[in-house]
């Protein structure tokens, strides 16, 4: 078991956000699946307590605990994308199996769980700071999914 683990909390279906995850972004797994011994206040015994995952290498718990707590914008897990195509597959598959677009660059998986598809051309226009950083702010302001090439005609000017 790792030193650290994200363990994130599910109504009654971890492990089939698990899968999903590792359907959908490299360096992504599904390992052990533990089951309840006993009935809990959010299952039966027998029914999946805990899923170990990763991630992105990240490593994670999904925790089946029932809808008594919510998933919100404090947690989400960021994306980094090389090009248009990349944020299009990821931000297509959350969108697309149940999951909800927000704004700029956030969208929700259908379990609640808020992901930044974020391409690396805006990171590094905010890193360069001064009126590159402003520009490609702005322009980010006004999407949901991210535009790379709006981005990069930003920091062009």
């Amino acid at each position: 078991m790792n030193k650290n683990t994200i363990c994130l909390w599910y109504n009654h279906d971890a492990e089939q956000a698990a899968q999903f995850y590792a359907r959908t972004f490299p360096d992504s797994t599904v390992g052990a699946v533990f089951r309840a011994p006993s009935d809990f206040p959010g299952g039966k015994a027998g029914s999946v307590l805990t899923v170990e995952f990763t991630v992105c290498g990240v490593p994670c718990i999904g925790l089946n605990g029932g809808d008594m707590f919510k998933h919100s914008e404090a947690f989400s897990f960021q994306i980094a994308t090389g090009n248009q195509e990349e944020t299009d597959r990821y931000w297509n598959a959350i969108v697309g199996n149940g999951g909800a677009e927000s704004a700029c660059g956030w969208c929700k998986d259908k379990w609640g769980l808020s992901w930044q598809i974020t391409p690396r051309v805006l990171t590094d226009a905010m890193a360069k700071g001064g009126d590159v950083a402003k520009r490609a702010f702005a322009a980010m302001l006004t999407m949901r999914k991210i535009d790379v090439a709006k981005i990069e005609a930003a920091v062009r000017g």
